[in-house]
């Protein structure tokens, strides 16, 4: 197999299966969002509690638009700072399976600031971008150390060199005042400023 084959990764996905593939900070664990099969052997692979949702990945703000209910304040985070290492949470449309977000109204999703990413999500459509690693263990920064991490074989890897960015920082963008849930390589301040000065 190529070293990057999209068109493999692309098939594996549309067969339900898992793939790894790079995002700006670590390596991912990409699904078909709307594949439940394919959901549950991600919270299974990284032992990860059904309660805890799972972030999306989308290709660009348009596509955020089919998935979530965008809002004036998400539409200024997000042209400001996406593609990049912020997350924002929002009202998930009813087209996203509750599984995906353990049975909340909210949706996390990033638009991931990397040429492999991008170019997959454009082409598959939303997928699941929560780290390539068993919950709660540190995740590696090469695919050789995640592979022997989560013991488990993955059919298509996208290769993108060590991967050690920051975790994006969370914004919960969902009600009416604006939440930073997690700090991330973008501060509060910078988040905040331009929410309220936009």
């Amino acid at each position: 197999m190529k070293k990057n084959d999209f068109s493999a990764a692309i098939q594996a996905l549309k067969e339900g299966e898992l793939i790894i593939y790079p995002t700006d900070t670590l390596y991912a664990l990409g699904a078909d969002i709307y594949n439940d099969t394919a959901v549950k052997k991600v919270f299974n692979l990284k032992r990860r509690p059904y309660s805890i949702p799972l972030p999306i990945a989308v290709s660009s703000i348009q596509a955020i638009d089919t998935i979530a209910w965008m809002n004036d304040t998400a539409r200024k985070v997000s042209e400001k700072f996406l593609p990049g290492s912020v997350t924002i949470i929002l009202k998930k449309k009813p087209v996203v399976p509750s599984l995906v977000t353990s049975g909340f109204d909210t949706i996390a999703i990033r638009i991931p600031k990397n040429p492999i990413a991008l170019k997959l999500l454009s082409e598959y459509g939303p997928l699941t971008v929560t780290s390539a690693n068993i919950h709660e263990e540190k995740t590696q920064g090469t695919i050789k150390d995640i592979l022997q991490q989560i013991k488990t074989s993955i059919p298509v890897c996208l290769h993108d060199g060590r991967k050690e960015g920051a975790a994006s920082t969370i914004v919960d963008l969902s009600m009416k005042k604006p939440q930073v849930v997690r700090e991330g390589s973008i501060s509060e301040k910078e988040l905040l400023d331009v929410i309220s000065h936009g």
